[in-house]
């Protein structure tokens, strides 16, 4: 009587044996109160290690607004502006921390970010935070909303 039903057997599970870990390319290296790359005593760019700049990076995507400039993805930055939105202080503090870590943790480089602090002059919020990297020493980040 012939087989109804096909008989076959099961392909191997290979397993992938590479770790997924997260690579920490060098950079350039840029200072946020000039706004500019810093340049040596040649007039040379100063190129930055893996860690300095994916520090680099998390205040870049802090500070960036997002949507607002097409060179980046719609990944890339925080929605801080709509924290002004918000009925009273302890919600910005909320909606600004939420912000942050949002825009943060879409790197896989990133593990967590936490020890949020805030303070207030004014209208003017200063918030500092760490965030910690999947490799490497904690980075402390202060940024001015």
């Amino acid at each position: 009587m012939p087989q109804l039903f096909p008989t076959f057997e099961p392909p191997e599970i290979v397993e992938d044996e590479q770790q997924n870990t997260p690579e920490y390319p060098k950079s350039l290296l840029f200072d946020f109160e000039s706004g500019d790359f810093v340049l040596d005593g040649a007039g040379r760019l100063v190129e930055t290690d893996g860690h300095t700049a994916w520090v680099q990076w998390c205040e870049k995507a802090v500070l960036t607004e997002r949507f607002a400039f097409l060179v980046y993805g719609t990944d890339f930055g925080s929605e801080l502006s709509q924290a002004k939105n918000e009925p009273n202080r302890a919600a910005v503090q909320s909606y600004v921390e939420r912000e942050i870590t949002e825009a943060l943790l879409i790197d896989p480089r990133t593990e967590a970010v936490r020890d949020f602090a805030f303070s207030w002059s004014g209208d003017q919020l200063t918030i500092s935070f760490t965030v910690l990297p999947v490799i490497g020493d904690p980075a402390r980040l202060e940024v001015n909303v």
